[in-house]
């Protein structure tokens, strides 16, 4: 005898509008398992953008994206997900707000600040290169909050410092 499967209410609270979920779109979806290496602020940026180029007709965007978005996640992300409180999702803002907070904590962002604040060119590292390196940091946190000038500032001196 087996006891009887119970599932939790979803996280999710869908707006009451409706919208039809066509099953060529979930294999062009990218994947999230919330692993250390993977960048949640570009898995965001892919998603939304395979969500903007097969919108429906009536259904708003944020809709699409809340229905969508659990589809993405694997393993880890998909476990935490389904630890989400139950009906405490209503908006895109809200889930990806969470989202960010869990797999992009604050420790994550400070050591990326760090790698931009105190950069440094490697020796005989070509120009360009370093460019790329210095580029490449700041990519992998959009959200550093750094003023041009001061970015500006930070590659002239780790430039200067060979």
């Amino acid at each position: 005898m087996h006891p009887p499967r119970m599932s939790a209410p979803s996280c999710i609270v869908p707006p009451t509008e409706q919208l039809v979920i066509r099953p060529y779109l979930v294999p062009l979806l990218p994947t999230f398992h919330g692993m250390e290496s993977e960048n949640p602020y570009a898995h965001i940026k892919e998603f939304e953008d395979v969500c903007n180029t097969f919108q429906e007709g009536g259904a708003s965007i944020d809709l699409m994206r809340l229905k969508l978005f659990p589809f993405t996640l694997k393993d880890k992300a998909k476990i935490w997900l389904n630890s989400l409180r139950p009906r405490s999702i209503r908006s895109w803002t809200d889930l990806q707000a969470e989202f960010l907070k869990k797999f992009f904590p604050t420790h994550r962002t400070n050591g990326l600040k760090r790698q931009i604040s105190n950069f440094s060119a490697k020796e005989n590292e070509k120009f360009y290169e370093c460019w790329e390196r210095y580029m490449e940091a700041i990519n992998a946190c959009p959200h550093h909050g750094f003023d041009t000038w001061l970015l500006v500032s930070y590659f002239y001196d780790g430039m200067s410092s060979q």
